[in-house]
C-alpha cells in the first residue's frame, strides 16, 4: 500500500477519523491495529518477520533491565559491606549475563536481515570467483526491514547501556517498531523520544491537524508533481549510456538530485505531517541538505536519523573500544603521535561507511558509493588546516559568492558520487563520469534526442517551479533558525491564507500530479532500502 494509492488515502482517513471519536485511552491500540493492517497489505508472510523482531528484542530488553535493576537493588542492600573487588566481581558477573541476551538478540536480528537481504549477493560473489553455480535463494525482502530492525536494535542499545528501562508492555514495543507511517522509509526514530506522544491521549488540535494535513500536501506535491515527472527522464538517460553521454550525465546528475530529493523528504514530509496530524512528533530527517559547503556538513543534514544511528551506534563505540585503544597506543610508539590518533576515527570511519553503503543495498555500486563518501571525508578532514590558511589569507572566502561557490560544489560533488545509484554498475559509472570531460553533446541537449527521455518542456517548466518552491521554503526555513519547522511557517499565518494555501496544494496535486495515461505512481526510492 503506498503512500501515494487511493487505498493509503482511504486507509489514513479511517484512522484518522476512528482516532478522534474512540476514548483516548485507546488511541495507541488503534494506531498498532492500523500499522500492522497496513503492513499486512505488502504480503501475510511478511508479518512474521517483523513480529519475530518484536517479540526478541521486546524480551531480550526487558530480561536485561531485570538484571540490572537486580544488581542496583543487590547493591543497595548491602552498601557498605561490599569491597571494591567485590563490586567490581559482582558488576563483571551481571554484565555477563545482559550480555548474553543483548548478543543474542543482535546476532538473530542482524542475521534475518543480512540473510534475506545479503545471501544472494554472497552467492553471486563466489560464483564470480570460483566459477561455481550455486543456485540463489532469492529472498523476498520485507517491507521497511532495515528501517524497522534498526529502530528495534537502537532500542536494544540503550536498554543496555541503562539509558532507560524497558517497555514493559509487548504491544506499546510492537507499536514502536512498526508505527505506519515511518515503516516505509523511516525516519528512524528513538524510542525515548517517540514515544513521549505516541503513546499519549491526544485531543483533537486544528492547528497541529492543518499543520500536518499541509505537510501531508507538501509531501504528495514533491513526490508527484516533481520527483515522478523527472522519472522518465531519470530511466531514460540511465538506461541507455552508450548513447547518453558526456553533457546528458551532467543533465542526468542534475535530474537524479532534484528526483531523489523530491521523492525522499516528500516521503518524509507525509510521514511527518500524518504524524502532527495524529498528535505524534517525530525527527526532522533533512535540513536543507543542499545548502551544505562540504560533503561533512552534507551528511550531518542528509538522513539526519540514518546517520546518527550509525554515528552513536557503530562510529564511536568502534573508536573508543578497548581494542581501538590498544591498536592506537602501539601506533603512536611505532609512528607517532599524529597516526595514532587518526588510526581510531578512520578505521570507525571506513567501518561505518562501509556499512551504510551495504545498507542501502546488497550490490558493489552502493558499497564503493560508501566508500567514495569515506574518502572524500577522510580527505576533507585532512585538509582542514590547509581551508582554515586559505581562509585567513583570501578575504573574499568569507563572502557570499563564495558561500554558493562551495554550495555549488559540495551538491556536484555528491551528484557525482551518487551516480552509482543510478547506473547500479561500478565501471559504467566511472566510464560515464569520464565522458563529461571527452565527449562534447552540449549542442544536442534540447535537440531531437531530448524528445526520447518522456519529458517535455512544460514538464520542465513544472519542475522549475516546483524547485523554486522548494528553494523559497529552503531559505525561509534556514532564516528561522532552523527551529520552526517547514509547513508550521507556512501555516503561521491567517486562517483564510492557510486555507488558500491548503486549497492550492491540493489543487497542484490534483492538476499537476504525474499521474493518468502513461504514468503510474512510483514506488518511492528509499522503500527498496
Amino acid at each position: 500500500m503506498l503512500f501515494t494509492s487511493y487505498g493509503f488515502i482511504a486507509f489514513l482517513i479511517a484512522i484518522f477519523l476512528l482516532y478522534y471519536i474512540i476514548p483516548k485511552k485507546y488511541q495507541w491500540m488503534l494506531l498498532l491495529v492500523g500499522s500492522y493492517v497496513f503492513y499486512a497489505f505488502s504480503g501475510i508472510r511478511f508479518l512474521l518477520y517483523i513480529a519475530v523482531t518484536t517479540l526478541t528484542t521486546w524480551f531480550s530488553a526487558v530480561r536485561i533491565t531485570a538484571i540490572q535493576k537486580e544488581r542496583n537493588e543487590y547493591f543497595d542492600a548491602h552498601k557498605g559491606e561490599m569491597d571494591r573487588d567485590g563490586k567490581k566481581a559482582y558488576k563483571a558477573a551481571t554484565k555477563k549475563k545482559t550480555r548474553v541476551w543483548f548478543l543474542l538478540c543482535l546476532l538473530l536480528n542482524l542475521g534475518i536481515l543480512a540473510v534475506i537481504k545479503y545471501t544472494d549477493f554472497v552467492i553471486a560473489n563466489i560464483n564470480s570467483i570460483f566459477g561455481t553455480e550455486t543456485a540463489f535463494m532469492r529472498f523476498a525482502v520485507p517491507l521497511g526491514i532495515s528501517y524497522y530492525t534498526f529502530k528495534s536494535l537502537g532500542y536494544l542499545i540503550d536498554v543496555n547501556r541503562g539509558k532507560y528501562e524497558a517497555q514493559k508492555n509487548p504491544a506499546k514495543f510492537a507499536l514502536f517498531v512498526s508505527f505506519f507511517p515511518q515503516v516505509i522509509q523511516g525516519p528512524i526514530s528513538r524510542y525515548d523520544k517517540l514515544s513521549e506522544t505516541l503513546f499519549a491521549q491526544h485531543s483533537y488540535d486544528r492547528i497541529k491537524v492543518r499543520q500536518g494535513l499541509t505537510r501531508v500536501l507538501w509531501g504528495f506535491c514533491k513526490k508527484l508533481v516533481i520527483a515522478d515527472r523527472l522519472m522518465p527522464a531519470v530511466k531514460a538517460l540511465s538506461g541507455s549510456p552508450e548513447e547518453f553521454q558526456g553533457a546528458w550525465v551532467v543533465m542526468l546528475i542534475l535530474f537524479y538530485a532534484i528526483e531523489l530529493y523530491a521523492d525522499f523528504t516528500g516521503g518524509i514530509d507525509i510521514a511527518i505531517g500524518i504524524g502532527q496530524m495524529l498528535g505524534v512528533d517525530m525527527e526532522e530527517n533533512f535540513r536543507t541538505p543542499f545548502f551544505s559547503k562540504n560533503i561533512n556538513e552534507y551528511w550531518t543534514r542528509w538522513h539526519i536519523t540514518m546517520g546518527t544511528w550509525f554515528k552513536d551506534y557503530i562510529f564511536y563505540p568502534i573508536s573508543v573500544s578497548g581494542w581501538m585503544m590498544k591498536l592506537s597506543r602501539s601506533a603512536r610508539e611505532k609512528m607517532g603521535k599524529g597516526v595514532g590518533k587518526r588510526i581510531p576515527v578512520y578505521l570507525a570511519n571506513i567501518i561505518v561507511w562501509f556499512a551504510t553503503g551495504l545498507w542501502h543495498g546488497a550490490a558493489w555500486n552502493f558499497i564503493v558509493w560508501g566508500m567514495l563518501n569515506c574518502v572524500v571525508t577522510v580527505a576533507s578532514y585532512e585538509m582542514e588546516p590547509l581551508y582554515k590558511k586559505f581562509h585567513g589569507a583570501a578575504r573574499w572566502s568569507n563572502t557570499i559568492g563564495y558561500d554558493i561557490f562551495q554550495m555549488i560544489r559540495t551538491f556536484w560533488l555528491m551528484g557525482a558520487i551518487r551516480i552509482l545509484d543510478v547506473y547500479r554498475d561500478v565501471p559504467v559509472s566511472f566510464a560515464q563520469v569520464g565522458t563529461i570531460f571527452t565527449s562534447g553533446g552540449w549542442g544536442e541537449v534540447f535537440g531531437e534526442k531530448f524528445s526520447r527521455l518522456g519529458v517535455s518542456v512544460p514538464d520542465l517548466v513544472i519542475v522549475c517551479i516546483g524547485c523554486v518552491a522548494m528553494i523559497i521554503i529552503s531559505i525561509l526555513f534556514r532564516r528561522s533558525g532552523e527551529k520552526v519547522r517547514p509547513c508550521e511557517m507556512l501555516t503561521a499565518r491567517p486562517v483564510l491564507l492557510q486555507t488558500v494555501l491548503l486549497v492550492g496544494l491540493f489543487l497542484l496535486v490534483v492538476i499537476f500530479g504525474a499521474y493518468g495515461v502513461g504514468y503510474d505512481a512510483n514506488q518511492f526510492i528509499y522503500n527498496q532500502f
